[in-house]
This record gives structure tokens, C-alpha cells and sequence, in this order.
């Protein structure tokens, strides 16, 4: 999509739609685990729409809402309720679908991002609880008919409204990322968008620059199953809704799907205003009442959340930005470099070290999640321990890591079952140093002549003559000894 100078500032909001991990739905006993399964076999009368059936809340998918809207510094109100949002669609399978309107369960939160080098506060309108709808198989083959898989129905679905405070697809991305991770760090969404668990539908509109008033129109994205494909999907309906505009046209309100292969949004259908909907009380569940206990009891499995880890990561532990970025990143590897560094503390390893053998040799490595990594936190830090004490060397270290992870062994029975203790004794390495000078006469009067920088290629002979097991800084010491006795001689 072609690009103009800025005259329009974009105005965009997020709603973020997130399957709650619950064992059951969110009204009825039925498996939640619908993705994969065979189609229509996690289905009850309630998932059915089946009349007479009636709904039951689900008080783990509720508990979950409360956590995320926590972390979210919403505010919790005393009282709840459902209601039914009214619109028929072949995926809604009673005509109307059980969510919240004016009672949500918090409202009035906010996320901090860092965005183009800025941090910004974006306003959190809402995290409210509803049930999620069946899927649709549009099938080519059958004439253009359409298939329906009714497992999805009802599964618990929390809804994250953010205000219309980002402007630019780069702020939808790092604010997309922050969400997408919180909601990872406190266990309630596995936040994978490629199997619909985590749907992120921007609403995008544009205003001229310096003015402060919404559009009264605005576009809405779907079909995003990437925060990549969303940053572009924004990036391309910027750019349309400003040539629209720039020519004197009028952008229309609807909502858009993003295309994929070609790369551009195409109009669905028109976009609906809250009193389309024609919400109402769900007269089949009874209010909420959230009390303060409820709430403080819920606040006390809130774990230590990304933003905080990566500032303690980097003010106590001294880390760099990069390096706090990565470990705080993803909770399980966050909680696995905590105690890493904890028990490196009684072994004197470094937090700076660990994170370099962690982000380093073991990223390289990992095949997998860093669950199925068969050294403990412990077991890192005793081989890393194994470096600053000289009893191996960094070489022979990555080497006893292969060992480790492959069976999960201690650090100390690998380097003895594998002889890699590396070699401090003078006498052997002044023998083999000896032996090395006898066998390099041209290098070692070229060293002599004035070439010092021969001494690293004698180095490292000496290094491969005991098969990499000298103490580097022994060997430096007495090759550079031989050579400049060999000078006075």
C-alpha cells in the first residue's frame, strides 16, 4: 500500500478475546479441550442451545477473569451479571450469546508498553467473561456450503478492551505482546493465536492530526492469526483509510478480513454499534456478588508479572536490557533462571553468567521447551561453578553441557567420566610446552624477532597437545616463561 506524509493521526483500539484454560465450559460440564477433537463431540443440550437447558457459571473461568483483570490494575466492582448479546449467526446456536454489558466484572485498568522508544500507559476499558461460539468450515468443494463444529461453543471467553489509545501499528504490537504475555505469566490462556485461543481484533480509525475528537466511523479487523499478520494488517488499513480520506472520500464502517496471501483487508459485512445487539439480563443466571475476601484471595496468586521481573533482572541483578528481556520473556524461563540464581548464590556463580550459558549455549541447543531440559537450575550452577573454581575450562565446559543434557547427570560425574578436568600441574604442561617449542623452530624464532603475536598459535599448540585440558591461563604464563628464557639464552 503506497505511504503519504502524515497529515491523519491513526486512533486505534484492541478488543482481545482470550479461551479461559478451563478443565470444563463455561456453563455447562462439557470438555473445554475442544481443539483437535473430533467435530461435535464435546456438545451437551446446554452447548446445543437445546430449549429448557440452562446455564451453570463456571467459577474457575470467573476466578480467571478476576486474576487477569488484577493484573491489569482494573478495578473490581462488588457486583456482576450476565447478559445476552442478541444476533443471529449459524455459529451462535441459541440466537444470542451469554456475555456482559453494563456490569462486567472490572473495569478502568491499564498495560504499560515501550513503544518506539516511548513508555505509554493504554487505558483498559474493560476484562469481561462471556462464552465463546461454534467454528465454521466454509467448504469449496461442497458447493459453497458450510459446515459447523459445535465444540468450541461455550467455552469460557474472557474479552479485553482496551481504550482508543494507540496510534500506530507499532504501538498495537508491543501492546498486543504485553498482553499476550501476561495473560501466559498468570496461567489463564495458552495465548496461541495460529489455534484461535487468543483473538486480537483491532478497531482503527483516523482523525486529522492535532485534533482530539474520535471519527464517528471506524474499520474492525479479523482473521489475524499472528501478532506479524496483525502489525501488517494495521499498517495496510492506516494506509487506505488515508488515501480515502486524502481523495474526499468517506471511510465506510465495517468489518474488514485481512487477506493473507495478497496482503490487503477486504470488506465482511457492516459493522454493528452496541445497540444492534439489543443486550439484556440473562434472566437464567443470578448476579455476581465479588466480595473484597473473594478478591484478596484471588490478588495472592498473582505472580511476579514481566515488567517488574525485567526491572529487578536489571537493578538488582544487574543485567543488561536485552539480557532481562529475553529471561523474563516467557514465566517458565524466568522461573527456571530464578533458581538458578538463587542456588548460584552459595556457588559464587555470577546471575550474569548463568544468563549467558542459559540465553547462550542452552538456547542453542534446547530442542523443545526449557520443561523438557533435563538439567535442574542446581545442575547449572554447579557446572558453571566447575569454570570459576579452574577445574575445567570453558571448552571443556560446553562439552560436559552436551553431556548433561543429553542424560542429565551432575556436572562433576561427567568431567570425571569423561576425563575433562582440565590440567594445572606445572610440570606436565612445562614437558608438553617444552616439546611444542622443539616441534615450531620458525615460529618461535619469529617470536624472537619480534612477531609476539606467534604466542598465540604456540598457545594453542600447547592447548591441543594436552587435548584441550590446560589451564588456558597457566599455559599463556609458561610458554611466554620458555620463550623468553630461549631469549636470554
Amino acid at each position: 500500500m503506497e505511504s503519504f506524509a502524515s497529515e491523519y493521526e491513526p486512533v486505534i483500539g484492541l478488543e482481545v478475546h482470550a479461551q479461559v484454560l478451563t478443565k470444563s465450559k463455561m456453563f455447562c460440564g462439557c470438555s473445554a479441550e475442544a481443539f483437535g477433537a473430533p467435530p461435535n463431540t464435546h456438545v451437551c443440550p446446554i452447548c446445543l442451545g437445546m430449549p429448557g437447558a440452562l446455564p451453570v457459571i463456571n467459577q474457575a473461568a470467573v476466578e480467571a477473569t478476576i486474576l487477569t483483570a488484577l493484573a491489569l490494575n482494573c478495578a473490581i466492582p462488588d457486583y456482576a451479571k450476565f447478559d445476552r448479546k442478541n444476533y443471529m449467526y449459524p455459529d451462535l446456536m441459541k440466537g444470542y450469546q451469554i456475555s456482559q454489558y453494563d456490569l462486567p466484572l472490572s473495569r478502568n485498568g491499564w498495560l504499560e508498553i515501550e513503544s518506539e522508544g516511548v513508555t505509554k500507559k493504554i487505558g483498559i476499558r474493560r476484562v469481561h467473561l462471556e462464552e465463546d461460539t461454534a467454528k465454521l468450515f466454509h467448504v469449496s468443494d461442497m458447493g459453497g456450503s458450510s459446515l459447523i463444529d459445535v465444540n468450541r461453543a461455550g467455552v469460557a471467553l474472557m474479552e479485553i478492551v482496551s481504550q482508543p489509545e494507540l496510534h500506530s501499528a507499532e504501538d498495537v504490537k508491543q501492546y498486543a505482546t504485553a498482553l499476550r504475555q501476561i495473560l501466559r505469566y498468570v496461567g489463564v490462556c495458552s495465548g496461541d493465536m495460529e489455534k484461535g485461543a487468543l483473538r486480537i481484533e483491532p478497531n482503527i480509525s483516523l482523525r486529522p492530526r492535532g485534533t482530539t475528537e474520535l471519527s464517528e466511523t471506524r474499520t474492525e479487523i479479523k482473521n489475524l492469526n499472528s501478532i506479524s499478520a496483525m502489525f501488517h494488517a494495521v499498517e495496510y488499513e492506516i494506509a487506505r483509510q488515508e488515501k480515502i480520506l486524502r481523495a474526499g472520500g468517506r471511510v465506510a464502517q465495517e468489518t474488514m478480513g485481512w487477506d493473507e496471501a495478497r496482503g490487503v483487508t477486504v470488506p465482511q459485512r457492516s459493522k454493528e454499534e452496541a445497540h444492534d445487539y439489543r443486550y439484556f439480563p440473562e434472566p437464567d443466571l443470578p448476579r455476581l456478588h465479588v466480595t473484597r475476601e473473594w478478591v484478596n484471595e484471588i490478588q495472592t496468586r498473582l505472580p511476579e508479572l514481566p515488567n517488574a521481573k525485567r526491572a529487578r533482572y536489571m537493578n538488582e541483578l544487574s543485567l543488561s536490557a536485552y539480557d532481562a528481556g529475553v529471561l523474563s520473556a516467557e514465566r517458565n524461563v524466568a522461573d527456571y533462571f530464578d533458581a538458578a540464581a538463587n542456588a548460584g548464590k552459595e556457588k559464587n556463580v555470577s546471575p550474569k553468567a548463568l544468563a549467558n550459558w542459559l540465553t547462550g549455549e542452552i538456547f542453542a541447543r534446547l530442542e523443545g521447551a526449557i520443561s523438557d531440559l533435563k538439567i535442574s537450575p542446581a545442575q547449572l550452577a554447579a557446572l558453571i561453578s566447575r569454570v570459576n573454581d579452574n577445574t575445567i575450562n570453558s571448552t571443556q565446559a560446553k562439552s560436559a553441557l552436551l553431556e548433561m543434557m543429553t542424560t542429565g547427570k551432575d556436572a562433576d560425574a561427567v568431567i570425571q567420566e569423561k576425563g575433562l578436568a582440565q590440567v594445572s600441574d606445572r610440570a606436565p604442561l612445562e614437558n608438553a610446552a617444552l616439546q611444542v617449542l622443539e616441534n615450531n623452530p620458525k615460529e618461535v624464532q619469529s617470536y624472537l624477532n619480534g612477531k609476539e603475536t606467534v604466542l598465540n598459535f604456540l598457545v594453542g599448540q600447547l592447548m591441543k597437545a594436552t587435548k584441550g585440558q590446560a589451564n588456558p591461563a597457566m599455559a599463556r604464563e609458561i610458554m611466554t616463561e620458555k620463550l623468553e628464557q630461549k631469549r636470554q639464552d
